[in-house]
């Protein structure tokens, strides 16, 4: 990894970082580009890929704020139950508590740039999903763990009652 830490800053390559293959609804992987591994900075970033007919189920944050920026692909946002195209350079801003739901209902991947503050969600990434390494093939639809909620509360999500 080339990254350089601190008063040097960090610079990463496409390929570097931890990357995670992601288990359905979402299928597709996310790479971690800054987390508190490769910096010292307020917040997370990373890239998310949704695969074609996939989608990042309905949830909020309640201790994080987020930011999506699509960089390629279309698809369609749920935020606070009012529905958004997305296409490459829609930006989502998304305070504590927002619900918000990605839909990937297009025939290509929708990539996803995000940033979270505080720091947790590549720890979620880690716990849900499996190694990725750059260049392999996707692995077949995989289920998410049974310990999913216990894994959420610990890290970036709100757990709903009941």
């Amino acid at each position: 990894m080339s990254a350089t830490v601190e008063a040097h800053g960090v610079v990463l390559a496409p390929e570097e970082g931890r990357s995670f293959w992601q288990p359905v609804p979402a299928n597709g992987y996310a790479a971690v580009k800054l987390s508190p591994e490769t910096w010292s900075g307020p917040f997370s970033m990373g890239v998310q890929v949704v695969a074609p007919h996939s989608y990042i189920r309905m949830h909020t944050h309640d201790r994080h704020d987020e930011a999506i920026f699509v960089w390629r692909g279309s698809g369609r946002a749920v935020v606070a139950g009012a529905e958004h195209r997305m296409e490459p350079g829609t930006t989502i801003g998304l305070p504590r508590d927002v619900e918000h739901s990605f839909i990937n209902d297009s025939d290509a991947e929708l990539c996803l740039v995000w940033v979270m503050a505080p720091h947790g969600l590549a720890d979620f990434f880690a716990a849900i999903g499996r190694p990725r390494l750059a260049g392999e093939p996707a692995p077949a639809p995989f289920p998410r763990p049974a310990d999913v909620a216990a894994i959420e509360a610990r890290t970036v999500f709100k757990i709903k009652p009941g």
